[in-house]
């Protein structure tokens, strides 16, 4: 009998966090799953921590790449295929979640049949393993349109990472695979094609924790302006799409300008230029350039007040 649900981790170079993840997984309230264990050709000793799991019952695969794929979302690719389960759970490597977690997130899938996606509330975790900051939501549990729930919760993301969602495995060949060429934003635009697709369950429960670390890819992105580039094409794809109007474009274009503002030169030169390309050329015609360059400019020069 297949499992409910296929629980996937993908680990690059994460020995460290690797069995505080795993054990997590297999401490869960809902024990109806299989677990994939993929490693993408780390240089420290994971092989030899995924190994302590090999005879376990509820690991179905222990899968090595000879070679590094370079993309965390190719590894998704890769665990999906193997995957017999009716759900995917996307479980990182360097974190870890509450023994409820795949219990509430079922439950709330469950709430509605026409539901394809179901995430929780997480807390960010910083390398002492003490909490920078928490997400939240209005309601213990509620389930969105998928359209409302695109304009109201991912014009900027509230699903910050995979291991906070669960979701159908039969959406995933109806969703675009333009996700696997991002490095940072994949799972944004993964999200969006999947919301299109149906109904999203929120639990407002904080059941994840999300690690922040210097081997964080998101770390490298931020630091190099590669977030920039990815965030600002996304949201084109949105407007394209016309899954947001021109209020919530011109909001979330404004917003990004004014985090990229204090730090343009601190960038890479050449990730710089394509940056400074997409913010000139803004897709909505109500977005005015020059207002959000001047209110930028005024934050800059007085940062303690608002225009």
């Amino acid at each position: 009998m297949s499992p409910q649900v296929s629980v996937i981790v993908p680990n690059y170079n994460h020995a460290q966090y690797l069995v505080q993840r795993i054990e997590s997984v297999l401490a869960q309230t809902c024990q109806d799953f299989e677990l994939i264990l993929l490693d993408d050709c780390s240089p420290d000793n994971s092989r030899e921590v995924l190994e302590r799991y090999r005879t376990h019952p509820r690991v179905a695969h222990i899968v090595y790449n000879e070679a590094n794929s370079g993309s965390t979302f190719k590894q998704w690719d890769k665990g999906i295929a193997l995957a017999r389960g009716e759900y995917i759970w996307i479980a990182e490597s360097d974190d870890w979640c509450e023994p409820t977690l795949l219990e509430t997130l079922l439950d709330g899938i469950h709430r509605d049949q026409d539901c394809v996606l179901s995430y929780c509330q997480t807390y960010f975790i910083n390398p002492q393993d003490g909490i920078n900051w928490q997400s939240q939501h209005r309601a213990l549990s509620e389930v969105v349109d998928g359209p409302d729930f695109i304009r109201q919760y991912l014009v900027s993301t509230s699903i910050y990472n995979a291991s906070m969602a669960l979701w159908k495995k039969d959406c995933y060949p109806r969703v675009s695979r333009d996700f696997t060429q991002y490095r940072f934003c994949g799972d944004w635009l993964f999200w969006i094609g999947l919301a299109r697709l149906g109904k999203v369950h929120i639990s407002g429960k904080l059941l994840n924790y999300y690690r922040q670390h210097s081997n964080n890819v998101s770390t490298g992105v931020y630091k190099s302006g590669l977030s920039f580039v990815e965030e600002l094409r996304v949201l084109n794809i949105m407007y394209t799409d016309r899954l947001i109007g021109d209020r919530e474009y011109s909001a979330a274009f404004k917003k990004k300008y004014r985090e990229y503002w204090p730090v343009r030169e601190q960038l890479d030169p050449a990730l710089n230029q394509q940056i400074h390309a997409l913010f000139q050329h803004p897709l909505s015609p109500k977005t005015n350039l020059l207002a959000i360059k001047a209110g930028a400019l005024w934050k800059q020069i007085r940062p303690g007040k608002s225009r």
